[in-house]
């Protein structure tokens, strides 16, 4: 071999496998998520999927949120959130798998998280075994740790965990995120007096969800990035919530009042704890005397 040949670098060409489908949405929120019992992906970072907007479809009416700022979301355990502003929409998924390893290409589920529909009657005996998604009243009705909680979130790799108003839901620190929640008060405000809200992505909040609702998805590897709770009219003027929130990058946002504003990280890491107070009007006005005093 020439000497000029032995010190030229070696560029190594990786032959892939890849697969391009076309998802035709209606109007709404959904869920693309990793079905379950997939491997993880090997040492080249395959197999994986990515996420985008079809081609000729319009910036404003598609947007995709993942954990990357590309749309991949790799081999397993993971999830993107698709909003379709104006549908039917088209959203690619593609599919990329080393041919030289020959592995599968990963199977996907889709949920409409608004109202929990499904968004395919095929997926929804497969999405039953993974999860929930969002507005599912049913949801919330089991016993968690064996007894009714007032705030119950679904925190990644625990499950179901609940507390009571006051108290903390999820650990500071953990780096464990939540993936969804509801609150039900079982004192002098009622479940049908309050409503709250998910961040999902930047300047993107779930719709209001009412107290005893679930809001967020279970099992679907997917976090939310905040929550915005506040008190309905005829409860508002005799109490306010005051809201504390952490979040897997170590931000501590609040104690906030009212629920005038959302509470997340200002670079949307994924919120995993948060301690709801509801505190009487008239003690806040005292409170606040005290502290000007």
């Amino acid at each position: 071999m020439p000497e000029t040949d032995a010190g030229q670098p070696r560029h190594r060409v990786v032959d892939l496998k890849a697969g391009a489908h076309v998802m035709t949405l209606d109007a709404g929120v959904f869920c693309v998520f990793h079905a379950p019992g997939q491997i993880e992906a090997g040492p080249s970072g395959l197999p994986g999927v990515r996420i985008s907007r079809a081609p000729g479809v319009p910036e404003d009416a598609v947007e995709v949120v993942t954990f990357t700022a590309d749309g991949w979301m790799g081999a397993a355990n993971s999830a993107a959130l698709v909003r379709v502003r104006r549908g039917p929409a088209g959203v690619m998924v593609t599919t990329y798998q080393d041919g030289q390893v020959g592995s599968e290409a990963p199977r996907l589920q889709v949920i409409r998280l608004i109202g929990g529909v499904p968004a395919d009657p095929a997926s929804a005996e497969k999405a039953a075994e993974t999860g929930q998604a969002s507005g599912n009243k049913a949801s919330v009705t089991g016993a968690v740790d064996g007894a009714a909680q007032e705030v119950v979130a679904h925190i990644q790799r625990r499950g179901d965990v609940g507390s009571a108003i006051g108290e903390w839901v999820g650990q500071e620190g953990s780096k464990r995120w939540i993936e969804g929640f509801f609150i039900r008060p079982a004192g002098k405000v009622r479940a049908e007096d309050i409503e709250y809200q998910a961040v999902l992505g930047r300047g993107w909040l779930s719709p209001w969800v009412e107290g005893g609702q679930f809001c967020g998805s279970r099992g679907m590897s997917l976090p939310i990035l905040g929550l915005r709770v506040r008190l309905k009219e005829e409860a508002a003027r005799k109490w306010t919530v005051r809201l504390t929130a952490s979040f897997t990058d170590g931000t501590k946002v609040g104690p906030s009042e009212g629920g005038e504003e959302a509470l997340q990280a200002e670079n949307l890491a994924p919120l995993e704890g948060f301690q709801l107070e509801i505190v009487p009007v008239k003690k806040r006005g005292k409170e606040a005397t005290a502290k000007r005093g």
